[in-house]
């Protein structure tokens, strides 16, 4: 790679840039609003602290001017309505660009590359949909959407890549995901925001954007035994999940296939999405959600799986929408 890493990655303490540089495709458009809302909090204290200032001189005690009448008893309602009206204007369109960019950047980005992230301390362990696997390490191309999929092994964790305005709280017990596009080629520190116990200031790595040929190449080189769906293919197996849900199976359980994101009437007349979350509640706390016309005879797998297979089990059962999709 051509570029050197930028200085704020450096191991030395206090090398954190004040403003490090925009490597993503919403960073400068996130600096835009940091600015406009810097902006807009400046003229608002310039002008209501120099409007104080001012009155606490022209209407000082032994001026001899009278604060209840002339100007302010002719001028005031229009001063206040100008006033009112124009902080609202401002606060609403800066409402409006922010909340804006905010479900850009939460509500998903179809057809990106979908990255598993598990937290734990004091690392971040990364399975790419190809099955290679990275610790504290994130190896992207640029140009693409990565779309990461997020849960936390233990405490609350946050993921954070100053270069390009990425952060996002990681979770215990749920998923959480964002997506960002890399723009330039370069190697980017990656830091845990959140206080996750005594080795906290370890929890750092890398996100490293390369050329979209030079990804492919790092990939080629780099043993991918199983992708998540497959290892979630063999946990399935190992597990005897297909012995229930197999359907040449005896015992009588619901069918995965084509699943996920559907409505899953339960018993009790109520109606769930089947999501990652209904999918990791159901392994390990499988009489939560029991499905109309089914008996609560699957037994919890807590403590047998952990996270990341649970993620691959996810990914599996994901899978099987595209064999049902296929055979349509």
């Amino acid at each position: 790679m051509s570029r050197q890493a930028p200085s704020y990655i450096a191991d030395a303490p206090g090398e954190l840039l004040l403003w490090p540089e925009q490597a993503s495709s919403v960073a400068r458009e996130l600096d835009y609003l940091f600015y406009s809302l810097v902006g807009a909090s400046v003229l608002a204290v310039v002008l209501i602290g120099g409007t104080m200032f001012c009155f606490t001189i022209y209407y000082r005690a032994g001026s001899g001017r009278g604060r209840g009448s002339g100007f302010i008893e002719r001028h005031s309602r229009r001063i206040e309505i100008g006033s009112v009206v124009a902080t609202l204007i401002i606060f609403l369109s800066i409402f409006a660009w922010a909340g804006s960019l905010y479900f850009r950047e939460f509500s998903g980005a179809p057809g990106a590359m979908t990255v598993n992230v598990v937290a734990k301390q004091w690392m971040w362990k990364l399975h790419h949909p190809n099955g290679v696997r990275e610790i504290n390490e994130l190896h992207v191309p640029v140009g693409r959407k990565i779309e990461l999929r997020m849960t936390s092994q233990d405490v609350i964790h946050s993921f954070y890549v100053p270069a390009f305005r990425l952060k996002r709280d990681v979770l215990p017990h749920r998923y959480v995901s964002m997506w960002f596009e890399a723009t330039e080629p370069g190697v980017y520190s990656l830091f845990c925001a959140e206080y996750c116990g005594a080795d906290h200031s370890r929890m750092r790595g890398k996100v490293v954007a390369m050329r979209p040929g030079d990804f492919q190449q790092w990939l080629a080189e780099r043993e991918a035994p199983l992708s998540p769906a497959e290892a979630g293919e063999a946990l399935f197996a190992a597990l005897g999940c297909s012995g229930c849900h197999s359907p040449r199976s005896d015992v009588r359980a619901p069918s995965l296939a084509g699943l996920h994101g559907q409505p899953v009437p339960l018993a009790g007349g109520s109606t769930v999405i089947a999501d990652d979350a209904y999918l990791r509640d159901s392994i390990l706390l499988p009489r939560k959600y029991v499905v109309a016309g089914y008996q609560p005879i699957m037994p919890s797998y807590e403590g047998q799986v952990s996270e990341a297979e649970i993620l691959e089990l996810i990914a599996y059962i994901r899978s099987l929408d595209t064999v049902v999709e296929s055979g349509r």
